[in-house]
């Protein structure tokens, strides 16, 4: 706790002197080269935030009449996304005098309250984000200036770049160093008296690219974090492309290994799979950065950062089949190994809950538990723990601990279909039991089979499963958390699950081996409010041996007449 207490101590004093030196920057003339701004903006977040709702990650906050500093901040999350002025592509994109009055108004109190190195936003990934922005934006926030608040913008713009140019090693390996490198090399290719830091900043990207994984993969395995560091090197490398320079290759080289991992891990509805805290992404970000990353193999990656893909006819399944990630990596994982997602056509059919971080703490701790996942649980025990993680002697959150730690994965295709199976031993210290999950997907995509095996490997794990089999019961349970969306019923008297998507197709879910029923769930959605209500199929069983097993099926219904078109939204 010391050395923690003592790294905290020097990291804020070595921020607060880069904060300082960065009042001796050399002034910032002029923007040479205009980057074309990129982000996808929305004129109607925009037309509210003009009313006072202010919505951001997932969290709304009614405020009519104050600015975008007095607004309550609910959370830090909240308060990242104002700083870091993702805000600005929505004026920019709503384009009338009305935004970008206000767009104006506000980035000049930014400069006023906070510009001299004061406040929550001086952390090097927010200066990287706000950077991109302003420069992106420059022209539609210079628009009607005088000369005085000209002369100002560009002041505080020196010293963002001069604190991002000492600060930027003190982001984290990932996202958050992607992001700050990004900014400065906006900054080092767009404005005058910047020009020398480009160097640094290129060399400083390719040693990130060059810590990502060999199929590009962020150690959090969190399919959205993954999104957000590919949109960011794509920036780059077009921004470093129209001001004449080429992007290094091990910037390009990341940007091949991401692209079809990406594509791995797209449902088929256009949105990632959900998995270690990460969301469906940005509506229309994921196709849009992989046409913009000129990767055009159809080819899908062996490994997708330890997830597995099974995918034909209209069907796609995501499974996660890795181990969840620990320590500082696992601030956001979930407890949900062998967990998966299905889709059918455009229509999400089995989910996970999701995160639950735009909902608040309970949420967010909810959401990571195994009951939350489409895969199994035992006697109501997730398969990890979490426990609060300090950094540098501050609270940083609740990491996963004690989760599995030996996870396998085989796949393969023959003449009857395709296959999956992954096993891991999460539930070997409290239970003496391995979970192992077998897939199938028949090749026209219109049945998906599996089968939940819980078992004791060595004498060890026996002697321990006997144990706690001495204590009583040990129910375990396999759930199948249901889209909110799709119509659900028992039918057959109980023996089976009717699923009715939207665009009218209906698949019907069978097992054998346990009791089947249906109950509450929910489904965390951050471009809503409120958690959505929804339902789960769970079947219950009872391990009574050092082996016990479920099968289950979902099978789609065929119609007769034409092949179905989902065209509706």
């Amino acid at each position: 706790m010391a050395r923690s207490s003592l790294g905290t101590r020097a990291r804020a004093a070595d921020n607060k002197l880069q904060a300082w030196r960065s009042a001796l920057a050399g002034r910032i003339k002029a923007i040479t080269t205009q980057p074309e701004p990129r982000a996808i903006g929305s004129a109607a977040r925009a037309r509210q935030m003009e009313a006072g709702n202010f919505l951001f990650n997932g969290e709304l906050v009614e405020a009519p009449g104050l600015t975008i500093w007095d607004v309550p901040q609910p959370s830090i999350h909240f308060t990242f996304a104002v700083h870091g002025f993702e805000w600005l592509d929505d004026f920019a994109a709503a384009t009338d005098p009305k935004a970008r009055a206000l767009a104006q108004e506000w980035l000049w109190l930014w400069i006023d309250r906070y510009g001299a190195a004061r406040g929550p936003g001086w952390y090097p990934h927010l200066t990287g984000r706000r950077l991109i922005r302003w420069i992106s934006h420059a022209p539609f926030v210079l628009k009607g200036q005088e000369r005085a608040e000209s002369h100002k913008f560009f002041k505080s713009l020196g010293r963002q770049v001069a604190y991002l140019a000492h600060a930027w090693p003190d982001a984290a390996q990932g996202l958050p160093r992607i992001e700050a490198l990004t900014g400065l090399i906006y900054a080092a290719i767009s404005l005058e008296g910047a020009e020398g830091l480009l160097k640094g900043a290129r060399r400083g990207l390719s040693k990130a690219c060059a810590s990502l994984g060999p199929d590009g993969g962020v150690r959090s395995r969190n399919p959205e974090e993954l999104l957000e560091v590919f949109t960011a090197l794509i920036w780059a490398a077009h921004a470093q492309r129209e001001a004449g320079h080429a992007p290094d290759q091990a910037h390009l080289d990341a940007i091949e290994r991401i692209a079809p991992t990406l594509r791995g891990l797209r449902l088929g509805d256009g949105a990632l799979a959900r998995f270690n805290g990460g969301g469906r992404g940005t509506e229309g970000l994921l196709d849009l950065s992989l046409a913009e990353s000129g990767v055009r193999s159809a080819e899908r990656a062996k490994t997708m950062m330890g997830y597995a893909r099974l995918a034909s006819g209209r069907t796609v399944v995501v499974m996660d089949a890795a181990a969840p990630p620990s320590g500082p990596d696992g601030l956001r994982s979930h407890a949900g190994t062998l967990s998966f997602e299905m889709t059918s056509g455009r229509r999400p059919l089995i989910v996970n809950q999701g995160p639950g971080d735009a909902f608040g703490a309970d949420w967010r701790e909810r959401a990571r538990e195994t009951a939350a996942h489409s895969t199994v649980e035992i006697d109501a025990t997730p398969m990890a723990q979490f426990t609060p993680l300090n950094v540098f002697g501050r609270a940083e959150g609740a990491t996963l601990i004690d989760g599995p730690q030996v996870v396998a994965v085989e796949r393969a295709v023959d003449r009857s279909g395709f296959w999956a199976l992954g096993t891991h031993d999460g539930y070997s210290a409290s239970f003496g039991l391995h979970h192992e999950r077998r897939l199938f997907m028949s090749p026209d995509g219109g049945d998906l089979r599996g089968e939940d095996t819980l078992s004791a490997q060595s004498s060890r794990e026996r002697a321990r499963f006997a144990r706690r089999r001495e204590q009583g019961t040990l129910p375990w349970r396999a759930r199948f958390h249901i889209h909110p969306d799709v119509e659900t019923s028992l039918d057959l008297g109980g023996e089976a699950v009717s699923l009715t998507l939207p665009s009218g197709e209906i698949w019907v879910f069978r097992q054998s081996g346990g009791e089947l029923s249906l109950e509450p769930s929910t489904y965390l959605d951050r471009r809503r409010l409120n958690p959505r209500l929804t339902q789960q199929i769970v079947v219950t069983a009872e391990a009574m041996d050092y082996a016990s097993r479920i099968n289950w099926a979902f099978r789609r219904v065929e119609e007769d007449g034409p092949a179905r078109r989902d065209l509706a939204d």
